[in-house]
């Protein structure tokens, strides 16, 4: 038991023919609403290159963490426990170098953002 029967009915035939007349293959049409190109598609590598420009210190920690675990581990094998060691402590190091950078990053594009 509804208390407004004509109303309802009134409002279902409006939505039922709002929807056909709507068309999903394009976008709405809005007035004073221009939309934006599609910004090209960026690959892996001109991805890499951009922010490596952007924040150069991020890969070079990580490359010496590499180094510093590669070297490590074949000092390990080769027995020379007191040099794989030193090698372990510089890859911590270097991993707490590489997080440093990857937040000073984070912090001087929220900056830039804002200005």
């Amino acid at each position: 038991m509804t208390l407004f029967p004509a109303v309802r009915k009134d409002l279902g035939m409006k939505s039922f023919a709002a929807a056909s007349v709507l068309d999903l293959t394009k976008p709405p049409d809005i007035e004073g609403f221009t939309p934006l190109s599609k910004p090209k598609e960026e690959g892996f590598q001109e991805k890499f290159i951009r922010k490596t420009k952007e924040n150069p210190f991020v890969p070079i920690g990580m490359l010496g963490t590499a180094g510093a675990l590669t070297y490590g581990l074949i000092a390990f094998k080769h027995g020379k426990t007191r040099q794989s060691q030193l090698l372990m402590r510089a890859r911590i190091f270097a991993q707490g170098f590489t997080v440093a950078a990857i937040l000073v990053g984070v912090v001087a594009t929220a900056m830039k953002r804002k200005v």
